[in-house]
């Protein structure tokens, strides 16, 4: 007999919840054929069988974690084996120079609690991590815990973080430990806007200009070989706010393609990231992003980047304001712009002139 074992994902992605086995043990099946449906942290991927022959053993059920390596079929003597199978490969025209994405470290300290209190918190089922100690140099004490487990009673049950959730908080927490960021806003006058105007759509093609007039925050860094990869081409990940989070699709060489091929392929990505469908090449790979959280509501923000990239520009609320049109006070459209970049690798000044130049851009009558 022999194992297929869960592949790499892409992206250094290290688990993937099971959600759907397409095949049963017992059942014959040919290479290729969908094994299973798994969930990570960007979208759903369908995982084909890398070989012909009868399934023995199936590993994990629906809703299981399970770790890049470890077992998911095991396959009767005599299956025809074929190690080519990949999953979630990039071709070769899309596929993004390489970069060291940081991972994120522990930094908190143990607890401190003597064995009573620690015997108490189990059987409370309390967490001592999420305990506010008031006893010397912060201990925490049996009042701590019966505090705790009273201010528990009053929630929801516990339920673990998965997929884009979980993704979400591990991501924030590499991004809060590695970067050092820093938040520029302004506001762009846009009251001579068609009545037409694709908002997204003139927000990346302001972006792709505000690249070309300062390079330095269309950037990678890789903190581990403190080295920067200024990226010529424009990759501009676009934020998708869906029911189960937060997903991020790239759209691809932004500055080189039509208003109504970039309409084109927004939409394609953001049904594909509603539906989870979306293929993993296309979340990969972003130079830039641009968050529009306007639609919803907001103003300004200090928006987290995604190592390795260097900046996130993010849109407000577009709303009437007076403000000074052609030296008088005058009721005007008005856009709001943050643009939050890592000041590691990022001056101040490159991204003062990166905003300027995204805010005229935007102010150009079309």
């Amino acid at each position: 007999m022999h194992r297929f074992m869960l592949p790499d994902l892409g992206e250094g992605l290290e688990e993937a919840e099971i959600v759907t086995w397409y095949v049963n043990e017992g059942d014959h099946i040919v290479t290729d054929q969908p094994l299973l449906s798994v969930e990570t942290d960007k979208a759903v991927v369908e995982i084909p069988s890398p070989s012909s022959g009868r399934i023995a053993h199936l590993f994990g059920a629906k809703g299981d974690l399970v770790k890049v390596g470890t077992p998911l079929v095991e396959f009767a003597e005599g299956a025809e084996q074929d190690t080519g199978t990949i999953v979630g490969e990039l071709g070769g025209d899309e596929r993004p120079p390489a970069a060291g994405i940081p991972s994120a470290r522990p930094t908190d300290l143990e607890p401190q609690a003597f064995p009573a209190v620690r015997a108490l918190a189990r059987k409370l089922n309390v967490a001592l991590e999420l305990v506010e100690g008031t006893g010397p140099g912060g201990s925490i004490t049996r009042a701590d815990v019966e505090r705790a487990a009273r201010s528990m009673s009053r929630t929801g049950p516990a339920e673990p973080l998965r997929g884009l959730r979980r993704a979400m908080a591990q991501r924030m927490t590499a991004s809060h430990s590695e970067i050092v960021a820093a938040t520029v806003t302004d506001e762009a006058d846009i009251d001579d806007w068609r009545t037409d105007e694709d908002i997204t759509i003139r927000l990346a093609r302001a972006i792709a200009a505000a690249c070309k007039a300062e390079p330095a925050l269309n950037a990678w860094y890789d903190s581990g070989t403190r080295e920067r990869r200024l990226i010529e081409r424009v990759d501009l990940g676009i934020a998708v706010d869906t029911e189960g989070g937060l997903i991020v699709p790239v759209l691809r060489n932004v500055a080189g393609r039509s208003v109504s091929n970039l309409r084109a392929g927004l939409e394609r990505l953001r049904a594909d990231a509603i539906a989870r469908s979306i293929p993993p090449e296309e979340l990969r790979g972003a130079t830039i992003t641009l968050s529009n959280f306007g639609m919803i509501g907001g103003r300004f923000a200090n928006l987290i980047i995604v190592p390795p990239q260097a900046a996130i520009v993010g849109a407000g609320r577009i709303s009437q304001r007076v403000v000074a049109y052609r030296g008088q006070p005058a009721v005007r459209r008005v856009l709001p712009l943050s643009l939050t970049f890592d000041h590691r690798v990022v001056t101040g000044g490159e991204a003062a002139r990166f905003l300027v130049a995204l805010r005229q851009d935007l102010e150009l009558i079309t």
